[in-house]
């Protein structure tokens, strides 16, 4: 479907902002240059009849991003988390687009149900109730198994959203290969591969399957976590476009009259959904990656309730030890070990100067400690680091989107439940522990231990191995077989030796 047929469709974007009256509160938000503002109105004007009406009874923004479809409503849950960067009034505007989209009939879910677990959903449950929270991709209903008695929710999928978030991506590529041919510059963002990563997370998220698998995942990581707790998964009752779920049972952590009316700490709340996050990032490297409010809910008894797995962001061993050495040396405010992390990770072109480069990061870090965090804008921040980026020459590393990401969107809600909390402050304990247990002679040590473990595993194979590159290299006939054995024996001995002390170690290490 790609092509410039899908020119058309980004036309109709400019046109539906312009049409619904978001162009100016989109521009207004972001502080648009008076250039920019001009070039828009331009553009957008005369195009303006071709854009969608969408719903006039709700918000300029809201009501764009309706009409527009999924994969912009994506978009517009990630700014709802951002009100230091939005603004209060857009924020509250955009929570709508969480949970609170118009629902597709119950009759259409009960066939989809039916569809998709070979039997009549009244067969299935006692009670199925009208949709209590609709998003952009699926919506839940309140059930009861037949079974069991159980309260259950039942997530299902909106029809025909996969083909809505097909078109949408398509428009995606274009605009992304638009970008790159006219602003050269931009190349280093890497707007293609960006694209590209939306589009595998997009496309999981539309397999209930594999976010059952998900969720089951991360139950079994997260189980020891205090004030933390996720509902079970159903798997009797779940497929690719249906899935069951415990029901979640409380106030939704968006809702601070809510949280206060049931004496919550929104403060200590605020502490813990930012240590929770961190900790499931650096510590499993398995994360939920979609923690906005419509996804959390607070129990009566004070714990957190995660829900809404379809978007799980996870990053490997070494990539852990980058982001937390980067964190710590912020909170630390070593500069200058956080640019040497940096280079030595590749982020930033080897050519490049590291003092020069760390006195950059300090204009970063040195405004935030010690400052209310009402005071400060993060807005202008991410400005400055978008600066940094482009005169260092950083590219885009698509691997740390999605943790980057949801970075960005565990501190809006964090600060939504305590506007001064301070990020760095909170997120040192976790951090240091990270620390101590990764990056230290201990951590040393258990990491020489793997590395024996896989090399035994090896042994037997390891004469054949060695022999065939020296045999690559000299392009010589193979040994005569009657001299071989001496060697065998030699690094099959070797393999068992390293094999043994291996298996000793960790299990001291473990």
């Amino acid at each position: 479907m790609r092509g410039p047929h899908n020119i058309w469709r980004l036309i109709r974007t400019g046109a539906t902002l312009e049409r619904t009256g978001a162009m100016g509160v989109v521009l207004d938000a972001f502080d648009a240059p008076p250039a920019l503002r001009a070039a828009a109105r331009v553009l957008g004007w005369p195009f303006k009849w071709l854009g969608y009406e969408g719903d006039p009874s709700m918000p300029p923004a809201t009501r764009a991003l309706t009409a527009l479809g999924p994969a912009y409503i994506k978009f517009g849950q990630v700014l709802s988390t951002r009100p230091d960067v939005v603004g209060e009034e857009l924020a509250v505007q955009l929570r709508v687009l969480q949970d609170k989209l118009p629902p597709f009939p119950v009759s259409v879910a009960k066939e989809t149900v039916a569809r998709e677990l070979d039997a009549p959903a009244d067969d299935l449950f006692i009670e199925f109730s009208e949709p209590v929270a609709a998003a952009s991709i699926a919506q839940v209903h309140k059930a009861r198994l037949r079974d069991t008695g159980e309260v259950v929710a039942v997530k299902v999928l909106r029809p025909d959203v996969e083909r809505a978030f097909r078109k949408d991506i398509d428009a995606f590529y274009l605009c992304a290969r638009m970008v790159e041919l006219l602003s050269p510059s931009s190349r280093r963002l890497r707007p293609m591969d960006v694209i590209t990563h939306f589009e595998g997370v997009v496309m999981g998220e539309l397999d209930l399957r594999l976010e059952s698998s998900a969720a089951s995942e991360f139950a079994a990581n997260t189980k020891d976590d205090p004030g933390f707790q996720l509902p079970d998964i159903k798997w009797m009752h779940s497929s690719r476009r249906v899935m069951t779920m415990g029901w979640a049972e409380g106030a939704a952590l968006g809702d601070n009259a809510a949280l206060d009316a049931a004496g919550h700490n929104r403060v200590e709340l605020s502490e813990r959904v930012l240590q929770l996050f961190l900790n499931h990032a650096l510590r499993d490297g398995f994360f939920h990656a979609d923690m906005h409010q419509g996804n959390l809910k607070v129990a009566p008894n004070g714990d957190i309730i995660a829900y809404d797995f379809g978007i799980m962001g996870h990053i490997d061993e070494y990539t852990r030890r980058v982001y937390a050495e980067i964190l710590f040396g912020f909170i630390r405010r070593d500069y200058k070990r956080v640019a040497e992390v940096h280079f030595e990770a590749g982020y930033v072109p080897a050519d490049r100067d590291v003092d020069e480069f760390a006195r950059a990061l300090r204009a970063v870090g040195e405004p935030i400690f010690g400052m209310d965090a009402t005071r400060i804008s993060m807005g202008r921040l991410l400005a400055y680091l978008f600066e940094v980026t482009e005169r260092f020459g950083m590219e885009t590393r698509t691997e740390l989107i999605l943790l980057q990401r949801t970075m960005v969107v565990v501190e809006g809600v964090a600060r939504s439940l305590n506007p001064r909390m301070n990020i760095w402050k909170v997120a040192q304990p976790v951090v240091e522990d990270y620390i101590k247990k990764s990056i230290g002679p201990r951590a040393a040590l258990r990491d020489f231990s793997k590395t024996a473990l896989v090399l035994a595993r090896f042994g037997p194979r390891l004469p054949q191995l060695v022999e065939a590159a020296l045999i690559r290299q000299a392009d010589s006939p193979p040994p005569d077989p009657t001299r071989q054995w001496p060697g065998r024996l030699l690094w099959s001995g070797l393999g068992l030796v390293i094999g043994a002390g291996a298996v000793t170690l960790y299990v001291l290490l473990a």
